[in-house]
């Protein structure tokens, strides 16, 4: 179990390494524009069905545009609203965190009630709602998303907090004068980075999907920009006769969700201490055990003895 924990996650690195790499180089790749249609054109199925031609590799949709253009450029899409979705309720979310679990009392009160209002909210009906009242914009989607998301890293880091201020290095420094703001960013935050980024990686595919779940509901990313919500949505009506409008996207975000878990796993059993030492403990029964020579020898001695005393 040990030795697994540490394997580089080679699956899901590359899946994340081809999706970044994609939406870097995305604008010099060649591809045909993620916009531009051809209603000449529309329904070409993939290369290698009939009626397929390299020039559309994996098909067109109903107005003409290119299906693997779209699928690229949509990855620019998914990778920008998580960073900055993630980034901002990140760090409104940890600042509170930090404050509540170190100040504690009616502070650690007020802005844990705010959270766990925050956490019981359903995520999906709110961000429809605040999203389709505010008007679907690309800026509406990430403010949403970073709205509902800050009380997950609140919570985490509010109870790491509370563990790291009961240290010894923070007493000492409590004793030698120092104030608060600067035993939260000296001692106490560089203590909770690995958590955050436990967390901020596997909150990247829950970002995706519900970026992709509100494009599909019509209130994400507005058309005709190519998010992958709205081109399932799109080719939903044609699932019977142009199945890969749908498929392609679909297997996208599916392929970088799981990628994006799989390496959240992976920090969390790489950086959490406890792991490795379950891990640890885990491999130990596969050593050979003494006892039965112990027993032998025990058992030789006590028939050594017998026989001298007989």
């Amino acid at each position: 179990m040990l030795a697994r924990s540490r394997e580089l996650p080679w699956f899901s690195g590359g899946i994340l390494a081809a999706l970044v790499l994609a939406a870097v180089f995305a604008p010099y790749l060649g591809l045909q524009h993620p916009t531009d249609g051809d209603i000449t054109q529309k329904l070409i199925p993939p290369v290698w069905m009939e009626r397929g031609d390299w020039e559309h590799p994996l098909g067109t949709d109903r107005f003409g545009r290119d299906v693997l253009s779209r699928v690229v450029h949509g990855s620019r899409i998914s990778l920008i609203v998580s960073l900055i979705a993630i980034g901002v309720a990140g760090t409104l979310g940890t600042t509170l965190g930090l404050i509540s679990g170190y100040r504690g009392g009616l502070t650690d009160s007020v802005l844990m009630r705010l959270t766990d209002i925050g956490l019981s909210l359903p995520t999906i009906l709110i961000a429809v709602v605040l999203v389709a009242v505010s008007e679907p914009s690309f800026r509406n989607v990430i403010l949403v998303i970073a709205l509902l998301l800050w009380p997950r890293f609140a919570r985490q880091v509010r109870g790491e907090t509370l563990a790291i201020k009961e240290q010894d290095f923070v007493a000492l420094a409590v004793v030698a004068g120092r104030s608060s703001a600067w035993i939260i960013r000296r001692h106490i935050f560089p203590n909770v980075v690995p958590t955050l980024l436990v967390i901020s990686t596997l909150q990247v595919g829950y970002v995706i999907l519900l970026e992709g779940t509100l494009s599909f509901l019509g209130v994400g990313v507005p058309p005709p920009n190519p998010a992958w919500g709205l081109m399932i949505a799109d080719g939903r009506g044609f699932l019977a006769t142009a199945w890969w409008i749908s498929f392609f996207p679909g297997l996208a975000m599916l392929s970088t969700v799981l990628a994006v878990n799989l390496m959240g796993d992976w920090l969390r059993d790489h950086l959490d201490p406890k792991l490795r030492q379950l891990g640890g403990r885990a491999v130990a029964p596969d050593a050979p055990a003494p006892a039965p020579a112990a027993v032998g020898q025990a058992g030789a001695r006590g028939a050594a003895a017998g026989a001298n005393g007989g």
